[in-house]
């Protein structure tokens, strides 16, 4: 598509820029956004880009693996097989601080949730998967399905 130069587009894709940048800070570890007051805040959502993931192809399995988020506990975790080639992993933090000391309270709560569907390089059966949990790391394998023997009819 042509356009001049200096036009409502470039405006645009200089708006969009902005905004991609400002998504990308907030997934950032370490990053703190600023509320609108320009207080330092903090983001109750736990940012996708926190669950790395790993999925390897083996001769009959799949293994998924994915790097939880400190303070995630194999009860908080949540794993379903959404179809023979997708994967879902949910969980969710629950995180309450409480400091007393003299002159000082301090009590905080940090909530959030992330769900991440993993796309499966192969079909996978329901039968025989496991899962573990160690160190915040998450293992899963996964059954490849095994395919259909053909097999030839012979007409009479």
């Amino acid at each position: 598509m042509w356009r001049r130069r200096g036009s409502i587009f470039d405006e645009l894709e200089d708006m969009r820029a902005y905004m991609d940048s400002m998504f990308l800070q907030m997934g950032e570890p370490g990053r703190v956004p600023l509320l609108p007051s320009g207080e330092k805040g903090d983001l109750a959502v736990i940012p996708r880009s926190h669950m790395r993931v790993d999925v390897t192809e083996h001769d009959d399995k799949v293994i998924v693996t994915a790097d939880m988020i400190p303070g995630i506990e194999k009860k908080d975790i949540t794993v379903d097989l959404i179809n023979p080639q997708a994967l879902r992993i949910s969980c969710e933090r629950n995180l309450e601080k409480k400091v007393e000391k003299e002159g000082y309270y301090l009590h905080e709560r940090r909530f959030g949730s992330m769900s991440r569907d993993i796309p499966l390089p192969k079909a996978v059966t329901e039968k025989g998967v496991t899962a573990t949990f160690k160190n915040s790391v998450l293992e899963v394998q996964l059954k490849k399905l095994v395919k259909e023997v053909r097999t030839q009819i012979t007409i009479e």
